[in-house]
């Protein structure tokens, strides 16, 4: 099984900025949120435990309780937004009333099909299917796994939404990978 945890509030998730690279520390909220998860996450006996290297997403883990076992993996940084780095999509959409992130690439940003190469190695290097992995990252990245994980295209991620410090689950369905809960907040899986 894969657990994806999403990283904890950030200023610019609460403003819905853009959070590509830049590297937003968790809010207060955030680090109470984060560290919510370890009752939780606390029950997994974890096999593998990979984490973004962005402080909210090596925070969140942290707090979560598996700082001191996480693997740092480049791979699970979030999408690179370019020029929309930081703007929300309401104030891109001043100029480009149809822009959305999914299909319309903006100036420097980083390609749909490049981040899914991506998670796609990830999904690669897991390993054995029967073990317990934890990824802690981003939105974006975390959506577009989901959807590599079924073997949808990576805009099927357009279709999944995360809130922060959310949990979701991707397992077998006998040897059908299947999305088998998504979008879970600690309150509701404790």
């Amino acid at each position: 099984m894969i657990y994806l945890v999403r990283h904890g509030e950030t200023e610019w998730s609460v403003e819905r900025r853009h959070t590509g690279r830049t590297d937003v520390p968790l809010t207060e909220r955030g680090r109470a949120e984060a560290a919510a998860l370890a009752p939780v996450l606390g029950k997994l006996h974890a096999d593998r435990v990979l984490t973004s290297p962005l402080s909210r997403a090596r925070d969140t883990c942290a707090l979560a309780g598996f700082g001191d076992r996480a693997e740092v993996d480049d791979r699970l940084v979030e999408w690179d937004y370019g020029q929309a780095e930081g703007r929300t999509t309401a104030e891109i959409r001043v100029d480009d009333p149809a822009w959305s992130i999914w299909t319309h690439p903006m100036a420097g940003a980083e390609a749909l099909e490049s981040v899914a190469t991506r998670v796609d190695q990830v999904i690669a290097g897991l390993g054995d299917p029967q073990q317990v992995t934890l990824i802690f990252a981003h939105a974006h990245l975390l959506r577009i796994l989901g959807a590599r994980w079924c073997g949808q295209p990576a805009l099927f991620g357009s279709n999944l939404v995360l809130d922060p410090a959310s949990v979701s689950v991707l397992s077998f369905e006998r040897e059908v990978p299947v999305i088998e809960r998504w979008n879970v907040v600690a309150d509701a899986i404790s």
